[in-house]
């Protein structure tokens, strides 16, 4: 595999979880978030749309919303599935 293409090591990725409170999509989405990257051993995070003008612009109205490394990977539902394919392929 060229240098250029070589995957990330899980230590080396983390997932943002973009929500606001009392959202149970949100809650939803943390569960699956936590178990993936739990098993994948891959770092996670949230992040508080009410807390931060910018997310709270962007994306309003797809919350919640999973970053892997920085790119959009999913809004509204999670895929235990799809999530962690992307972060082990």
């Amino acid at each position: 595999m060229s240098p250029l293409f070589r995957r990330k090591a899980p230590q080396d990725r983390i997932v943002t979880l973009i929500r606001k409170p009392g959202c149970h999509l949100c809650d939803d989405a943390q569960i699956v978030v936590e178990k993936v990257c739990g098993e994948v051993g891959v770092k996670w995070e949230t992040r508080d749309i009410t807390r931060d003008q910018q997310l709270h612009d962007q994306y309003w109205e797809q919350i919640p919303v999973v970053l892997v490394d920085g790119k959009q990977h999913t809004f509204w539902r999670v895929e235990e599935q799809r999530l962690r394919k992307a972060l082990t392929e």
